[in-house]
């Protein structure tokens, strides 16, 4: 059993804040019924034991919840992407949660990334 308590009536959302695609997702998640944790990692810190959980429920590597072509990504680490490990990724997930690739939702024992706001609507259907 993991870190990050999940059951078929609650949602946890992973998503920033401050990005339109994270309200909107956010939005469409506050017209289901089931109740919502909404974890807004501009304001919230998640710590290397929930994200190395969470890329393990994706089932992608860690530096894969990582978008390197974001301008603070850019700025911080430049264009060599010479981190090798899990610990290296951990942290610049640590330092900078605005470089994550998109919104995460979990719910139950599942995970996915949202690439579209209005995919929620989907997944939610089949899960209501």
């Amino acid at each position: 059993m993991g870190v990050i308590a999940t059951n078929h009536r609650e949602i946890n959302l992973y998503y920033n804040g401050e990005t339109q695609k994270g309200k909107q997702t956010l939005a469409y998640l506050q017209s289901s019924s089931k109740k919502i944790w909404d974890i807004d990692l501009s304001k919230t810190k998640v710590t290397s034991t929930q994200w190395t959980e969470i890329a393990n429920r994706l089932g992608k590597p860690i530096k894969e919840l990582i978008n390197t072509q974001h301008p603070d990504f850019k700025k911080e680490y430049g264009h060599t992407k010479d981190l090798q490990t899990d610990q290296d990724w951990l942290k610049v997930l640590a330092n900078n949660p605005k470089v994550v690739t998109q919104p995460i939702l979990l719910l139950d024992n599942k995970a996915i990334q949202i690439d579209t706001p209005s995919e929620v609507l989907a997944f939610l259907k089949d899960n209501d």
